[in-house]
């Protein structure tokens, strides 16, 4: 009977001890997914729904409210596909803003490899890029010659690279889209800029993006060659993505970055000055309030989840043997929630 009555309380002991512990796993946060993310973001306004995101705690935010506690986010500042594409193959960012011809080329070169396998989050920026010189006598991409240096962020895939070779392509002709590649040279865009302004070094040319290709041409020394919109019309510029095998390890956590990148959009839209203010404050660049609201105002700098004629990329790309693999359709290249969406 002692034995009987011994197994009964334990074998209660432990039902009490299972609903305890179930009940307290209840209350908890889930602790599944990641404790931190990392994150980068640039120098430039193409990037200001990250920098809201970064300023208003929006990750933290949503995190909290899909059960995930204190979640904690670690940003750096990083410029140029390469840079930032190395950066996430070496396993040192989760999550990173970059431009679309350097997520394209990694997500061709990584498919099919699980651990380096990236896939978009969504678009984060449209805007025109200029290509300025402070040579009075280049017109026009033709008018460049050996003694001309052009500064971009990146060789190859960085945005300003490829973007560069799509309008030497549609210049010259698909054959020749590497024609000016031998002129180009890798600085970040802070760099360039002082670089062009001052006139002393190599650097003849600069293919930027604002608040950037605006401040060098307030200079009466510096003209603009080229606009990317009036070649390539309006095509998304910089998008977001992750490691494919982090936002399937962490569904809710990559949710809660884009449910947060989707009230970063709002916000900018609705509240400009604030916007403004945010983007000062985050990036420290030397600019007047006015001059970046005034940027912000352009009908042609766009912050959107939704990718735009993406596909362009991937068509140049192909034909210049820039990439190996590419997508059926853009929607491969982004998370299942765009499989819904409207084509681009």
């Amino acid at each position: 009977m002692k034995r009987r009555n011994f197994s009964k309380l334990m074998t209660a002991a432990v039902v009490n001890v299972t609903l305890g512990l179930t009940m307290l796993a209840a209350s908890l946060p889930a602790r599944a997914e990641a404790p931190v993310v990392r994150l980068s973001h640039g120098y430039g306004l193409l990037y200001l729904p990250l920098m809201v995101i970064r300023d208003q705690g929006l990750i933290e935010k949503h995190a909290k409210a899909a059960g995930l506690g204190d979640v904690k986010t670690n940003w750096v500042l990083l410029d140029g596909g390469n840079v930032i594409n190395d950066a996430m193959l070496a396993g040192n960012l989760d999550i990173a803003g970059t431009g679309a011809p350097g997520f394209i080329t990694l997500w061709s070169k990584a498919r099919g490899i699980p651990r380096s396998e990236v896939i978009g989050l969504g678009a984060l920026s449209t805007s025109p890029l200029w290509l300025n010189t402070n040579n009075p006598n280049v017109k026009s991409l033709k008018d460049f010659t050996s003694k001309d240096k052009i500064a971009i962020p990146g060789i190859k895939t960085s945005l300003s690279a490829v973007l560069l070779q799509m309008a030497v392509a549609k210049t010259f002709g698909i054959e020749n889209y590497a024609k000016l590649d031998p002129l180009t040279v890798s600085l970040s865009h802070p760099e360039a800029l002082g670089s062009l302004l001052s006139g002393k070094t190599e650097i003849t040319g600069h293919f930027t993006s604002p608040p950037f290709s605006y401040q060098e041409v307030k200079d009466p020394k510096i003209h603009r060659v080229l606009n990317s919109s009036e070649v390539l019309g309006h095509i998304t510029i910089d998008v977001v993505f992750a490691l494919k095998q982090f936002t399937e390890k962490n569904p809710k956590l990559t949710q809660a970055f884009m449910e947060a990148q989707e009230e970063a959009n709002a916000y900018i839209a609705k509240n400009r000055k604030g916007a403004a203010e945010t983007f000062l404050r985050v990036s420290k660049m030397k600019l007047t309030q006015d001059e970046v609201e005034k940027m912000l105002a352009d009908p042609d700098t766009q912050f959107t989840t939704t990718p735009e004629d993406i596909m362009q990329y991937v068509v140049f790309m192909d034909k210049a043997g820039t990439i190996k693999t590419k997508p059926a359709v853009w929607s491969d290249l982004f998370v299942p929630v765009y499989k819904t969406r409207k084509g681009s």
